[in-house]
């Protein structure tokens, strides 16, 4: 569905996807530069969204240049397809993730866009991640850690070296890590939150 007055229910049709284009401007009123996370309660490049919308969403960002825009999936095979049809912009300040809570879970790399792998809630024991080693020779320029919240049955508690030993091999790739805060009271001394653009100037 597209919703395209300005209703202030943000699910109007419950959890059907549903496409709220009136509010494709709005980053343009914003002149001081932001960090955008786009569709944070979503999933833009889920199979269930027409190639159009994300498009669409591309270009309004397009439109406004002054912000860095972050996107984020579970379904990272979306990223190839739109990437081989010319849909996937590769600027600058558009930031392409992979949601990978384990360390068997696909994620997307390409050496013409800015990417990232999102590793919240971290699930399982990374170890020591050789870069080199995977079937895509590229690396993340990012790399997001965040712990499970919630009071799940089951909910997985990571260990302090889980969350080292992976960082450490970021560090020695050049690859710049964001522990999330629910990291905070694991990590102690050792939290850390690093942005690439930053590590870039």
């Amino acid at each position: 569905y597209v919703s395209m007055d300005g209703v202030t229910n943000p699910y109007p049709y419950e959890f059907l996807p549903t496409y709220h284009k009136y509010r494709l401007d709005i980053p343009q009123t914003w002149k001081r530069p932001k960090n955008i996370f786009v569709c944070s309660m979503a999933d833009l490049f889920g199979d269930w969204v027409p190639d159009d919308w994300i498009d669409q969403v591309l270009t309004a960002c397009l439109a406004a240049p002054q912000h860095r825009y972050l996107f984020l999936t579970k379904n990272p095979k979306r990223y190839d397809q739109l990437a081989r049809d010319g849909i996937l912009l590769d600027n600058d300040n558009f930031w392409y993730g992979t949601s990978t809570p384990t360390p068997t879970t696909r994620f997307w790399f390409s050496d013409k866009h800015n990417t990232f792998t999102s590793i919240e809630p971290i699930l399982k024991p990374f170890g020591y991640c050789k870069w080199h080693d995977y079937e895509i020779p590229n690396k993340p320029k990012w790399a997001i850690i965040g712990a499970e919240t919630g009071n799940r049955k089951g909910k997985v508690i990571p260990q302090k070296e889980w969350i080292s030993y992976f960082a450490e091999s970021c560090r020695e790739n050049g690859i710049p890590v964001f522990m999330k805060e629910s990291l905070l009271g694991i990590m102690g001394e050792d939290f850390r939150q690093e942005f690439p653009w930053e590590a870039a100037r």
